[in-house]
């Protein structure tokens, strides 16, 4: 096998992620800044930050489409452009609207991402080390994330145009992006053999895994495609029907739940949690370093894991953990008086537990669950809805603090983190180990 040519291929995939990260974390150092330049009011820089999250919305919806019309490398070479014209645009902004407008186009390019990376690793790469491999784009989203506080916090002496330096940065990893995909990236294999590409395709296998990878990929390949043929063209409303639809809805529930278990609403408010715990104000992107560090290192543990454990032990693990974690923090804020320490502890115990588990095997089992042929529009669908959850977890979870107090929310948050240990537990199958079409057989589609 060319671990090379295949480490390579997936490297300049997880690009995307990398600038994912860059995009979501960089404007936490720039935010009180771009108040000031454009007097905004606290619902005006809500908006300016939260409508990345709709243009993700936007992305992830029509990504699935373009995908299978015009193939996973063109539409990586698009979400490229749209990251560096999205952060150029960002940084020259002379109004809100404008920062809004490129806020918006960046959403869209990280939207594309979240759907498009995971589909081609996990069409790339060989059953054994699949999950790995597909959870490296995980990985890179927490690289871009510590990333971005770290150039924040390098920027944020040089005065008072320092966020548009800060706002600059995911374009500049955005043009080696475009120069790696131009360079030397080839095609989605089982997409080349969809569209009657057939010698395109064994090229590709044959320069991952040799002929040996061709002998056992091709067969099941072309067994699949052939009995996809014979099925009719598939419909939208297809993706909720008979089998289909059960599958469809398995994985779209796992990605709403690696949401509303409150991940981002955690982390975005972290800084106000510590500190209703007592502690100072501090350094603000210097606490975020330290959350940003542990996702980085617990997602370490589930690239070690995903293959060796399975992706529903992971799974299982981690919401059982989650759960402690927040009964713990339920019961710490109903109390007069918190102890700092173990807030901070059951904390960073539950973003421990995320980064190991959801975080990374959600893009996982929905990049190996839904069959080829609808495999760009259903991941599409579950993406989008995970970036909805994702935009009322944050938009609920302050007006839950201000109303009920975070007793409250963590214990919401709880409460959806056993209903995703039970249906973990009942609903998700395992997947480790086994070939795309193995699993499609296995699920009956």
């Amino acid at each position: 096998m060319n671990n090379k040519y295949l480490y390579w291929t997936t490297f300049v995939s997880i690009n995307g992620g990398l600038l994912f990260g860059l995009n979501m974390a960089g404007i936490s150092g720039a935010v009180d800044m771009i108040k000031g330049e454009f007097s905004l009011t606290a619902s005006g820089l809500g908006t300016v930050a939260a409508l990345l999250t709709f243009g993700c919305l936007i992305g992830a919806l029509f990504t699935g489409y373009f995908t299978e019309k015009f193939g996973r490398k063109k539409v990586m070479i698009s979400s490229a452009v749209v990251y560096i014209v999205s952060a150029f645009g960002c940084a020259l902004a002379e109004s809100a609207a404008m920062l809004i407008v490129f806020r918006v186009l960046s959403g869209l390019a990280v939207g594309a991402t979240s759907v498009v990376a995971p589909m081609y690793i996990s069409e790339i790469a060989p059953a054994h080390n699949r999950g790995r491999l597909v959870s490296l784009n995980q990985f890179a989203i927490t690289i871009g994330i510590v990333l971005a506080y770290i150039f924040d916090y390098l920027l944020i002496g040089l005065g008072e145009n320092s966020w548009r330096y800060m706002l600059a940065v995911p374009g500049l990893f955005g043009v080696l992006y475009l120069v790696f995909l131009i360079a030397k990236f080839p095609e989605s294999p089982r997409w080349l053999l969809a569209h009657g590409r057939k010698v395109e395709a064994i090229t590709v296998l044959t320069s991952i895994g040799g002929e040996k990878l061709v002998e056992q990929e091709l067969p099941e390949m072309e067994k699949a495609l052939h009995a996809e043929k014979k099925k009719d063209k598939m419909s939208v409303g297809e993706l909720f029907k008979g089998k289909t639809g059960k599958i469809v809805l398995i994985g779209t529930i796992i990605a709403a739940l690696q949401q509303i278990t409150g991940i981002n609403a955690v982390i975005m408010f972290a800084p106000d949690i510590f500190q209703a715990a007592g502690s100072t104000k501090g350094d603000s992107i210097m606490q975020a370093m330290i959350i940003g560090m542990v996702n980085f290192l617990m997602t370490i543990v589930a690239l070690w894991l995903v293959d060796k454990k399975g992706r529903k032990t992971l799974l299982l693990w981690g919401a059982a953990g989650m759960i402690a974690s927040l009964a713990y923090l339920s019961w710490e804020f109903a109390k007069p008086v918190q102890n700092g320490f173990g807030i901070m502890t059951a904390l960073l115990l539950y973003i421990s537990f995320f980064a190991a588990s959801f975080a990374p095997v959600m893009w996982v089992i929905i990049s190996e669950i839904y069959p080829n042929r609808i495999k760009g529009v259903a991941m599409s669908f579950s993406t989008a809805v995970s970036w909805l959850c994702t935009f009322l977890t944050v938009y609920f979870a302050p007006i839950i603090h201000g109303a009920l107090g975070l007793q409250y929310l963590f214990g919401i948050f709880g409460v959806f983190s056993i209903i995703a240990f039970v249906f973990v537990k009942f609903w998700i199958p395992e997947t480790k180990g086994k070939s795309l079409e193995q699993i499609e057989r296995e699920l009956g589609l």
